[in-house]
Parts: C-alpha cells; sequence; structure tokens
C-alpha cells in the first residue's frame, strides 16, 4: 500500500509530466510586403488604384499603405522574374463582389489571368500585377482588402510549423489550405513536388514579421538556429534584420529603436 505522502509526490510528477506547456506565446505581427519594381512611384499607385490601399512617401521607400501591413517598392532594373515559381508564389486581396472586381480591373487594363474558379465554398481568380507578382482576387465576408500570402512547399506541414515556432500563431484552415492567420492576413502554404526558387530578387522579394522587442526576439529565433542574413540593425527610428525560412523565403524582422541611454 502507497502511503499518502508518497501518492502525492506521484501525483504532482505526472501533473508536472503531462500538464500543457506553459511557455509565453509569441507576440508578433505581420508587417509588410516587400516588392521588386522598375517603377516604385507606378506600382504605388498601381496598388492603391486597384486595391484600394493609400500610396505614399515613407522615408526613402515609396509605398501602399493597406491598413496595419504595407507594400513597400525597392526599384530594380528590368529582367527580374516573377512572383510564380518562387517560393512565395502570390498574394491575394478579399473583395465583396468577385464579378464586379474582375470587370473593374478588366476595364483598368489589368492583366486577368483566369475566369472564376472554386474550390470548396471559396471563389477565385487571378491576374497579375505589371511587375509580375500573380495576385489571387477571392471572396472571403470576414475580411475585405489585403488578405494573404501563399507559400508553395514540398512540406507544408513542416513549413507552417517552422512558421509558428518563429511567429507564433496556430494552424488552421482557409477553405481546403492549411495556414496560419496573424490579424486578417493569413499565411498559407500550399504542397507542390519540386523545390520553388528562393525569393530574394524575385518580384516579391521579401515578407516581414514585427516585434516590440527586435534584439529579445532575434536571441530566440538563433535558440532556434533560424539563419540570420542580418543582424538586427539600427535604421531610420526602428530596427530591422533578415533571416532565411528553410525554403528560402527571405524575411525581414522589424521592431522599435532602443531608447538612448
Amino acid at each position: 500500500m502507497i502511503c499518502p505522502r508518497r501518492l502525492t509526490l506521484l501525483l504532482l510528477m505526472a501533473t508536472c509530466l503531462f500538464a500543457p506547456s506553459t511557455a509565453p506565446a509569441v507576440e508578433s505581427r505581420f508587417h509588410h510586403v516587400h516588392l521588386n519594381s522598375t517603377d516604385p512611384i507606378a506600382a504605388a499607385k498601381w496598388y492603391a488604384d486597384n486595391w484600394g490601399g493609400e500610396a505614399k512617401k515613407s522615408g526613402i521607400f515609396q509605398t501602399t499603405d493597406f491598413g496595419d501591413v504595407v507594400f513597400i517598392y525597392f526599384k530594380a532594373k528590368p529582367g527580374f522574374e516573377g512572383s510564380k515559381g518562387s517560393v512565395v508564389d502570390h498574394i491575394g486581396f478579399s473583395v465583396k463582389d468577385l464579378e464586379a472586381k474582375l470587370k473593374q480591373l478588366k476595364e483598368a487594363g489589368v492583366e486577368v489571368l483566369s475566369g472564376i474558379e472554386k474550390e470548396g465554398s471559396i471563389r477565385y481568380a487571378y491576374a497579375k500585377d505589371p511587375w509580375g507578382t500573380l495576385i489571387e482576387i477571392l471572396e472571403d465576408p470576414t475580411v475585405e482588402g489585403f488578405h494573404h500570402v501563399h507559400l508553395a512547399a514540398v512540406d507544408p506541414d513542416k513549413t507552417l510549423a517552422w512558421y509558428t515556432a518563429a511567429f507564433g500563431g496556430e494552424v488552421s484552415r482557409f477553405g481546403e489550405v492549411a495556414g496560419v492567420r496573424y490579424g486578417d492576413v493569413w499565411l498559407l502554404v500550399k504542397k507542390v513536388d519540386a523545390a520553388p526558387a528562393a525569393t530574394k530578387g524575385r518580384s516579391i522579394d521579401h515578407i516581414s514579421w514585427g516585434f516590440k522587442d527586435l534584439e529579445a526576439e532575434s536571441s530566440r529565433l538563433k535558440s532556434q538556429d533560424v539563419k540570420f542574413t542580418m543582424e538586427p540593425t539600427n535604421f531610420g527610428s526602428g530596427m530591422i534584420a533578415f533571416v532565411l525560412d528553410p525554403s528560402g523565403v527571405l524575411i525581414e524582422l522589424v521592431g522599435p529603436g532602443k531608447k538612448k541611454s
């Protein structure tokens, strides 16, 4: 017969072994998409005119603001490749009326690549910007405006596990596709048979997450063996760093600058 004291000790040990993890959740937000363009001013205006954003000059960059998410444009020489075939295959916008939006885009001279298709309950079509970025247009009643970044990966489960470990969130599904939602923005992942090209230098050069404390989060990411291509560095009034995901997505990390002592 087990004495009460020993039984209590065994129960405490079992609780420790099988209790759910109490590790703090990662606090991050999806911050921006950085696109290559031969004409950043025209690109900022094109996205504002066609997708409801606000074109601005922010510091040294031309940008288009979509609420909490910003599109930023590099000036690049002609000849860079589009997003299709890279790890970031395309981006997506959600609209209220897909037929009306496609009509509007065609009248504006936008290159519309498909008619309306359907997968499960999701209706969608594809267009392309003048610099090679593939854009999915869809109807999601929960979000209007910028909707998702869609990755292509040989192993979607492994990819999603990497992103949730790095930036938090929980794996869910949008329609038939697995992904993680950061605020109103989905990171979706589709399966492909062959490894796609890395993003740097393509029309979608990189994507970005923001942290409240970039230096602390960088230390955490290094403990997870995340590959840094640029250490945390002061940039303007804030700090930035760059990392690579295992498939070749270039990711910019942003955060507030450190206060001077």
